[in-house]
């Protein structure tokens, strides 16, 4: 069975981590060059591949997106957003979300499956401040396109931080000794983040992807206007009803790197990222 390559996960977040000024909203030549290289790696796998175009405050951004399978199927989307909040060069986030991403799809590429459902996988701008929360996110973006052209969406899994891990005992923090009570105080699993009411596919999602990767992972259900829960660009889909996740490695919870300068690539455990993408590869195809 073909894993997830270190060095290719390693090669995406050093040339999104690289680009100079940083990729946020006020630099377009830089989140452009990011989409750019979203796009080549992501046509390079025979699917197809689109921009999703949209304006705001009179400047263009871009989704991009790579879809395999058939293309009237049902629909399971996967997706990161590659744009960063200021000037950091944001390996954690969001550089370790994309190239889990990229590296899911070159995957699925190599494997070919036959597929039953449409993959689609989905590249977004704008999902940090000032837009995060907005209309103007790339993901709501997207979102809205489904539900206006009345897509059918099995579900949707979301790239968030991904990358960094600890195992120095009491290095995973919580907001309330009622969590801590009931997950591991070491920071080296990675979570699956649903909402209230959808227990089954969170639960489905973490069983899947422990089948098949040498990580542990946990999972939680929130409600849905609690801050942690729709802290990425899942909450965009539950707005529209549909089943949608968050894959993350509890961001500042765990790295005091969040939005911050030091968020740098040797700060990353790309042997630990190969085994998220493993067991989120494996669950795509499972469902």
């Amino acid at each position: 069975m073909t894993a997830a390559n270190q060095t290719r996960l390693h090669a995406d977040v050093a040339f999104l981590t690289s680009l100079q000024p940083a990729r946020n909203y006020q630099n377009l030549a830089s989140l452009n060059k990011a989409a750019d290289y979203i796009y080549a790696e992501l046509a390079k796998l025979g699917g197809s591949v689109q921009e999703q175009k949209y304006r705001v405050e009179g400047h263009e951004y871009r989704n991009i997106i790579a879809s395999f399978g058939p293309a009237a199927a049902e629909r399971l989307i996967v997706g990161a957003h590659y744009d960063v909040c200021g000037d950091q060069p944001g390996a954690d986030d969001n550089a370790s979300a994309v190239a889990g991403l990229l590296e899911t799809a070159r995957l699925l590429h190599a494997q070919s499956p036959t597929l039953k459902h449409r993959i689609d996988f989905v590249a977004y701008s704008l999902e940090e401040p000032p837009f995060f929360a907005t209309e103007h996110m790339g993901s709501a973006v997207h979102a809205q396109s489904l539900h206006d052209a009345n897509v059918p969406v099995r579900a949707m899994i979301c790239y968030e931080m991904i990358g960094y891990f600890r195992d120095e005992p009491g290095s995973q923090r919580f907001p309330d000794p009622a969590l801590a009570k009931r997950y591991p105080s070491t920071g080296n699993f990675i979570t699956v983040v649903g909402q209230l009411g959808q227990e089954a596919f969170t639960q489905q999602m973490k069983t899947l992807m422990q089948a098949h990767s040498t990580i542990d992972v946990q999972s939680i259900n929130l409600p849905a206007t609690q801050s942690l829960a729709g802290l990425s660009d899942h909450r965009n889909y539950w707005h529209h009803g549909y089943q949608a996740v968050m894959i993350n490695d509890t961001s500042f919870l765990r790295n005091p790197h969040y939005h911050q300068p030091t968020d740098t690539i040797d700060t990353l455990d790309f042997r630990r990222m190969a085994e998220v993408v493993n067991g989120v590869y494996r669950a795509l195809l499972a469902l």
